[in-house]
């Protein structure tokens, strides 16, 4: 009896043990259900790898190829199959903006979560990684090119937005560029038809996608005192074939045209998602993340909801599509708001200013914000372009970066010799939760010693 009870005992003390010492009693994420996100391609790759998530996947894309798009995701056999794929890789996935295979990923990402979506959303969660890092190297270094902390006569007089042409020529790749979409949007075709509208938005997209935005964003967001170079920003994107258009269409429709086409949809999304004004920030920007913003502004240019700066002020920072909210009938107010967020958004404002001013440098670095109509998950820390990735946190380690301007004085050919310094600490970090885990502290470690030792003492007992 004394030793079937201590085996009993010895047993339950064993997987006690075991359990205690595993790593998932540490971390833990698959109790929550959290999976760690990857780009939408890979997920589709993991899904028709396996039977199940494969054959519910075509079967989702069959019901969203129906006309009647509600009707077929009322059928039971879509409503199975969606949430079969919410539990897969699927679910989770996001993409790269300027990705190899950017426009597969987004289409599949669409795929799953238009099926999700009841109707139309006014504000969509954008498909794109969230962008953790900051452009405040390249905030230093508009501020430096355009004269702040300079001879404020010399200042006053410098048309910074020429200064940025002029730097633009001198390096090959966005020399090359944007010569071609000067010469493509200004091919006239007819007298009716003043340029190939389709050509010039994609040269468009291929300068802002291709060149580093130490060239692209200092000719969009260049900061202006007078009205020559204010015209120049303007006249930036060409905007006679690439914005302009003979009658200006209803912002709604415009909406719903883009978001027939999966890149200027997701663009859209994302511009939503980190330029949508929050009044809980310092910037009033989300995560008070100005990169993110003007990222996102940028990526919108080149498809049918590309911004402009609608004059030529050169204080008065004012951009909206090509549109207004005639014949908008009940939809008026929601027409008004959606153009709002372009004409009075001081996010996108602030910006704007931050970066042709150089003020950016003491904001420090915050989490992406989730938007409302996203479900709850764990966001993988996106690996950006080498243009934009000089201070990049990588999984939960925390990069402080911080340079001196003051040893390069104010010469542009010093920009390579910016002293940086990073200072890296890595914890362990349950998702959705705020715990922190230290890897060789605490109580974690000290109960499979102490249950050893009860253990020692039990058995001893039992022996005498």
């Amino acid at each position: 009896m004394i030793l079937a009870n201590a085996f009993c005992l010895f047993f339950f003390l064993d997987e006690t043990l075991r359990s205690l010492a595993s790593p998932s009693s540490l971390q833990g994420p698959e109790l929550h259900g959290w999976r760690p996100p990857v780009d939408c391609v890979r997920a589709n790759e993991l899904c028709a790898a396996e039977s199940n998530c494969s054959s519910r996947y075509r079967t989702l894309r069959q019901c969203l190829a129906g006309r009647d798009r509600n009707t077929m995701l009322a059928n039971k056999e879509c409503q199975a199959a969606l949430e079969v794929l919410q539990e897969s890789p699927l679910y989770d996935c996001r993409c790269k903006r300027g990705m190899k295979k950017e426009l597969q990923c987004l289409q599949i990402y669409w795929s799953i979560h238009l099926g999700l979506t009841e109707g139309e959303e006014f504000y969509e969660a954008s498909p794109y990684e969230p962008v953790t890092s900051r452009l405040s190297d390249i905030f230093r270094l508009a501020s430096i090119f355009s004269g702040t902390g300079a001879d404020p006569v010399v200042s006053a007089k410098s048309n910074h937005c020429l200064d940025a042409a002029k730097a633009c020529n001198l390096n090959d790749n966005c020399k090359k560029l944007r010569s071609s979409y000067i010469s493509i949007c200004n091919r006239e075709i007819s007298p009716t038809e003043r340029c190939n509208r389709r050509k010039c938005h994609k040269a468009l997209r291929q300068f802002f996608d291709r060149v580093p935005s130490e060239f692209t964003y200092r000719m969009l967001f260049c900061s202006c005192q007078d009205l020559a170079c204010a015209e120049r920003r303007r006249q930036t994107i060409l905007p006679s074939c690439s914005y302009e258009d003979k009658e200006k269409p209803n912002c709604l429709d415009l909406r719903g045209v883009c978001r027939t086409d999966h890149l200027c949809r997701s663009r859209l999304a994302d511009f939503h998602a980190n330029c949508r004004a929050s009044y809980h920030t310092v910037t009033s920007c989300p995560a008070d993340n100005y990169q993110a913003c003007l990222g996102s502004y940028a990526g919108m240019i080149g498809f049918d909801m590309t911004p402009n700066y609608v004059d030529s002020s050169p204080t008065g920072i004012v951009v909206s599509p090509w549109c207004n909210c005639r014949g908008s009938g009940n939809m008026e107010e929601e027409c008004e708001k959606f153009l709002r967020d372009f004409t009075e958004n001081p996010c996108l404002r602030n910006a704007i200013q931050a970066f042709g001013n150089g003020t950016d440098v003491n904001v420090s670095p915050k989490g992406p914000s989730l938007q409302a109509t996203q479900a709850p998950r764990v966001e993988k820390t996106p690996s950006l372009p080498d243009d934009l990735s000089d201070s990049t946190g990588l999984g939960t380690s925390v990069i402080t970066t911080c340079t001196s301007v003051q040893e390069q004085g104010l010469k542009a050919n010093n920009s390579k010799e910016l002293s940086m310094c990073f200072t890296e600490l890595t914890t362990n970090i349950i998702p959705g939760s705020n715990k922190v885990i230290k890897p060789n502290s605490g109580p974690s470690r000290a109960r499979p010693s102490a249950a050893l030792t009860m253990l020692s003492v039990l058995m001893l007992k039992l022996a005498l």
